[in-house]
């Protein structure tokens, strides 16, 4: 009776809130004299302007069909006052991001973050001391330089990954979701994933697709009308509200679950090397708020890394399996270099140039997430003689940058030779755009770039990859399509073939089982 009761007081008092923001909309939705006009875009509706054309599939491919429609690389909408602009070109992002990171830096503060429990998420705080204090404890340990004491670790799970491929090619989708899941679990917390059986990673991956999913804008209206996350479950917005409820009960079990785990291992004197277990030791005078946020930079890194190596890892399978001559290419050179007497290690990078093109054309065609998380201007700007009130979120397409024709000739061909000049050596085109831009860049790039490489340079060193063939030789065609899950893209399952190059490989990768 009082659920009823309160039902129809919340609905009764919807009506005069929906006049208020019909006026106040009408209100931030002017546009200020004797200002610059706001960028081009699709005109917006009444009342609601923009909240029903923001794309919620193939999103990157439509703003750049908007600049196509629109002839302008930097679009706007706005929805209730709250205004998006997307950029897509490099040079735009540049300018923005980078020369002016001092008003480009911010976050948005999403509802729908609250609601998951990810509020205080690294990627999503806002530009500020907590944030900081973020990076301060991400540098410590996931620097350039820390990277190296990670080595042993991944090139373990990397020679374990091989392993897998030579019992079980065909399960080869199984093994890299393993990779990808067990070294953040080992870096972060000491914990050797032995299974995708394991309940945590289950739910660690669980948390990951809900969460990129309502961290697409437009994917919610929770973050345009935070009043939804309060009505009824039969109002537009409930959906959303009960998925993130989901991501909230899966983070709170995995942060408590794999803390006192770490601390269950240090009372025995059992503990592994890890981001925790180093703090746990290290950290006694440390502040709660210093403790917080160790806690909640351990759970970013999970978040950051696995899905974004799995779905790199994906598309570099895809890729050798449909371009030949660029894996012969690559093979070659590793030949030369290591010869076929060991495995490729982190010193020989530097030695392998193909390889090292290999990895940022990967990274070009492919990147794993399309649509970087948007930053938002922190106090009016103008650029191109177009005006980005403060609160603007500014949306790089990445996927559109990496595409460009201008920047990349045939951007939809694999050509690692893209990234060599006219004398045969690595041009000074290093920019990894998937990591993202300015101070807001992916804090986890490094271990992500060492794991990436270390997996493409010893894959190639110890297998060949083809099409499949069906029961009459033929090859099987593999097609172009891949899965999105909000802001994340995998390439959808397909088959191939993965054989030994010689038996000196698999006689390799036996010998090596002891590490």
């Amino acid at each position: 009776m009082y659920n009823s009761m309160s039902t129809y007081a919340l609905v009764a008092a919807l009506v005069p809130f929906l006049y208020f923001i019909k006026v106040l909309v009408k209100k931030l939705s002017t546009h200020p004299r004797n200002v610059a006009p706001y960028p081009p875009g699709p005109k917006p509706k009444p009342f609601v302007g923009n909240m029903f054309d923001l794309p919620t599939k193939k999103a990157a491919q439509t703003y750049l069909q908007w600049g196509q429609m629109y002839k302008s690389n930097i679009l706007h909408t706005s929805s209730l006052g709250n205004h998006l602009v997307i950029l897509n070109k490099f040079e735009d992002a540049d300018e923005l991001f980078e020369r002016r990171a001092r008003k480009y830096s911010d976050r948005a503060q999403l509802p729908i973050a609250k609601l998951m429990g990810w509020e205080s998420s690294t990627g999503l705080l806002p530009y500020g001391a907590e944030w900081r204090l973020h990076r301060r404890i991400f540098q410590k340990s996931f620097r350039a330089e820390a990277i190296r004491d990670y080595h042993p670790l991944l090139r373990k799970k990397v020679h374990h990954f091989l392993r897998d491929l030579l019992k079980a090619p065909e399960s080869f989708d199984d093994h890299k979701l393993l990779l990808t899941s067990s070294v953040p679990m080992m870096t972060t917390y000491g914990y050797d994933v032995k299974s995708l059986d394991d309940p945590l990673v289950t739910a660690a991956h669980a948390s990951m697709e809900i969460t990129t999913s309502l961290l697409l804008p437009g994917a919610t209206f929770i973050n345009t009308l935070p009043v939804l996350a309060h009505l009824p479950t039969w109002f537009p917005g409930a959906s959303s509200r009960k998925m993130a409820a989901t991501v909230h009960d899966l983070t709170e079990k995995l942060d408590s679950t794999l803390f006192e785990f770490v601390k269950g291992r240090m009372l025995k004197g059992r503990q592994i090397p890890s981001f925790i277990s180093d703090f746990l030791l290290t950290g006694h005078g440390a502040s709660t708020e210093e403790k917080n946020a160790v806690r909640t930079v351990a759970n970013s890194i999970f978040s950051a890394a696995s899905d974004t190596t799995l779905s790199s890892i994906g598309a570099f399978f895809y890729v050798m399996a449909i371009n030949p001559d660029v894996q012969r290419r690559a093979q070659a050179e590793i030949a030369k270099v290591i010869g076929a007497s060991r495995l490729p290690v982190f010193e020989d990078r530097s030695s392998l140039p193909y390889i090292e093109a290999l990895y940022k054309e990967l990274l070009r065609s492919h990147p794993p997430v399309q649509l970087g998380l948007p930053h938002m201007v922190s106090e009016d700007d103008l650029y191109k003689g177009y005006f980005l009130p403060k609160g603007t979120e500014v949306l790089p397409n990445i996927w559109a940058m990496t595409h460009d024709e201008e920047r990349y000739p045939e951007p939809f061909k694999f050509k690692p030779e893209r990234f060599f000049d006219e004398e045969g050596n690595l041009n000074s085109d290093d920019r990894i755009l998937a990591y993202g831009f300015g101070r807001r860049v992916c804090a986890g790039k490094y271990m992500a770039s060492s794991l990436l490489w270390l997996t493409i340079a010893s894959v190639l060193a110890c297998f060949n990859i083809e099409k499949a063939k069906d029961e009459f030789g033929n090859d099987i065609d593999i097609n172009d399509d891949f899965d999105e899950f909000g802001l994340l893209v995998h390439k959808t399952s397909f088959k191939c073939s993965i054989v030994p190059r010689s038996e000196i490989a698999r006689r390799l990768l036996t010998e090596d089982a002891s590490t």
